[in-house]
């Protein structure tokens, strides 16, 4: 197996700090500076600036996380799902400023909509009906923009469920993420299939991986080899996808990026 080339989710003020290392070889880069009102609002100018310079002379691939918090894709409210989309499509905005073609999105899906599946009529139509409410212009201008929005599992425990909700809208300016975390997390927690089987199920619509490494209990998002996922099984996985997804380091901790790195090179996963 060859191994794959990783880089890291950051903070633009963050990345000084690994600035060699993710610009020597042009590793992939997700900014998290364009998550909050304030940052998409009152911030923007201020943030897209620092941001511009903080990646001068990048030339690797580079996406941003969309806002998620209180967003909820699904919003079942119709007076605050054009809210919901008026916030992402000002984030697209942000992110198009910095160049970064790749918008991170949190999915709907949770052990629930798995469990209720049959107890409502239509329970999933609805649901999906819902999200492209919210989403569809925010696809079609991704797609003018020449961006793809990746939607990331949170609490998903069927991936099946989130993969084909993103073909339901077939556009290639929307795909699949992966937070190996939360994977792990949904395998402990609501009995869904390893980490693996998520990157295998995505097939080519996986574009994005966050790596992050957690103890079965909490979202810690710890560096790969602090915790319990079968990290050369996700990794023979990756290898396979069709899709060429951007691979980076999610910590919480900026300063064990180093450390998580050094964890898979020496198992001969990362590069």
């Amino acid at each position: 197996m060859t191994p794959l080339k990783i880089g890291a989710a950051l903070h633009a003020s963050e990345i000084a700090a690994h600035r060699d290392w993710l610009f020597d070889d042009a590793r992939d880069i997700e900014i998290q500076d364009f998550m909050t009102l304030a940052s998409l609002i009152t911030e923007l100018d201020d943030r897209v600036a620092a941001a511009q310079a903080a990646l001068d002379g990048h030339s690797g691939r580079l996406g941003i996380h969309g806002p998620f918090e209180g967003l909820d894709i699904d919003n079942k409210d119709p007076e605050l799902r054009p809210l919901i989309t008026a916030r992402f499509l000002k984030a697209l905005e942000a992110a198009d400023r910095i160049g970064a073609r790749q918008m991170v999105l949190h999915s709907p899906y949770t052990a629930w909509s798995r469990n209720n599946l049959w107890n409502w009529p239509d329970y999933m139509e609805k649901k999906q009906a819902r999200v492209h409410e919210v989403l569809g212009p925010v696809v079609a201008s991704a797609r003018a923009k020449g961006i793809t929005l990746v939607i990331e599992n949170i609490e998903d425990c069927e991936p099946a469920t989130r993969r084909a909700l993103v073909d339901s809208f077939g556009s290639s300016a929307i795909a699949l993420s992966l937070d190996t975390g939360h994977a792990q997390l949904a395998r402990r927690m609501s009995g869904a299939p390893p980490v693996d089987y998520f990157v295998r199920d995505a097939g080519a619509q996986l574009k994005h991986v966050h790596l992050q490494d957690v103890d079965g209990h909490a979202d810690r998002h710890w560096a790969p080899g602090e915790g319990e996922i079968e990290w050369a099984a996700v990794f023979r996985a990756l290898s396979e996808a069709a899709g060429a997804p951007h691979l980076v380091l999610e910590l919480r901790d900026k300063a064990t990026i180093p450390q998580g790195f050094a964890y898979l090179k020496g198992l001969g996963l990362a590069c």
